[in-house]
């Protein structure tokens, strides 16, 4: 049966998309699960994966989940945390899909990968960086017309045909699971990447195969915004997807959850998905405004961050820095690198450190 963490709010199931891919139908199986047996709605995490809350009847959603194709291994499903690059493929860039779908394959068929710590993530970027700030264990990127293998973040020098990436970056995870000890991420383990290139058969110094280690731009993350005739990202505010949201988009061709807290939709009118609040709009404050869950999910949490997160941000300023709602100082959720640090005390919310204010007031100290 699919694992179930025990939250204030009741069962919170998680649903891996490896590579963020979800078919129109998976999405309607997803939607009606969660207004079955959850809270009703479906939450899109920092993994590009899918959460259900309130979760009363943890069996009867892996079977449907093991039904419409999203539970292919119970003994594997906590460690199927596979990133890839939203629009590959999508835009004339490089298409990432198939060494998606085989790295998975290969990862779910060996008993050894099982043991990979839940927070193991693989990565693969299609060459615009979008994926560089992610921070994953193991990944390749498209550099020209090789794959640069990367160990935790850093560019190996390593160079593999796109036929070998998946492979190897199994082997990689394998030989982590050799050198670990207790570790639940490479970057913890000292001098992880040295030990995992010598299992591998590779030094830093170079060899076959090896070229000159290269600083790789970032790219950044997509943002939301038309990006074709029948190609857009929605953002989905705070990673709550209604049913009605989840019913149009459900209307759409394609669909790939991004690691953002969007949706990359091919064949749908942008006009309907932002009736129904999604964001189109690539200024608008939506797109850089996360949160953890708060109050009443959280136990821990001292306020109901997402409601005040709903009700102050439509005042921020365009282009703002990334605003992230925390409710304890265990700040769940927060994005890589800069960004307003807005935590819920005992008596109203700290921005960047400040003395307690309240909800509106803090709107102010984010300009």
């Amino acid at each position: 049966m699919l694992s179930v963490h025990q939250a204030a709010d009741g069962g919170l199931a998680r649903v891996r998309l490896p590579g963020g891919v979800l078919s129109p139908m998976q999405l309607r199986v997803l939607s009606e699960a969660s207004r079955e047996l959850g809270d009703g709605n479906l939450e899109l995490t920092s993994r590009g994966n899918i959460q259900i809350r309130a979760l009363r009847a943890p069996g009867e959603l892996s079977d449907r989940l093991y039904d419409a194709g999203l539970l292919p291994s119970i003994t594997h499903e906590r460690v199927r945390n596979i990133l890839a690059s939203p629009l590959s493929g999508l835009d004339g860039s490089y298409d990432l899909q198939a060494l998606v779908g085989e790295l998975d394959r290969g990862l779910c068929a060996s008993p050894r990968l099982a043991e990979l710590p839940g927070r193991f993530l693989f990565a693969l970027d299609d060459g615009r960086g979008d994926l560089a700030a992610v921070g994953a264990d193991v990944g390749v990127r498209v550099v020209r017309d090789q794959l640069a293998l990367l160990l935790a973040g850093e560019d190996t020098g390593v160079r593999l045909a796109p036929a070998e990436a998946p492979l190897v970056m199994l082997r990689a995870a394998e030989a982590f699971l050799d050198e670990r000890d207790g570790e639940w991420r490479l970057g913890e383990l000292a001098d992880g990447v040295a030990k995992v290139l010598s299992r591998l058969g590779y030094s830093r110094s170079g060899g076959q195969q090896q070229a000159d280690a290269e600083e790789l731009p970032a790219g950044g993350p997509v943002r939301a915004g038309v990006y074709g005739p029948e190609l857009l990202v929605a953002t989905v505010p705070l990673g709550s997807l209604g049913p009605e949201q989840a019913a149009v988009l459900a209307e759409a061709g394609r669909l790939r959850v991004t690691p953002w807290r969007s949706v990359v939709v091919v064949g749908a009118d942008a006009d309907r998905l932002q009736q129904t609040g999604l964001v189109v709009d690539s200024e608008s404050p939506w797109n850089r405004v996360t949160a953890c869950a708060g109050k009443p999910g959280c136990g821990k949490a001292l306020a109901d961050v997402r409601r005040d997160a709903r009700r102050v941000t439509p005042a921020l300023p365009k282009n703002q820095r990334p605003v992230h709602w925390s409710g304890c100082e265990r700040r769940c959720g927060q994005p890589a690198g800069d960004f307003v640090d807005v935590l819920a005390l005992t008596d109203g919310y700290s921005v960047d450190g400040s003395e307690a204010v309240t909800a509106e007031q803090s709107v102010m100290r984010m300009r």
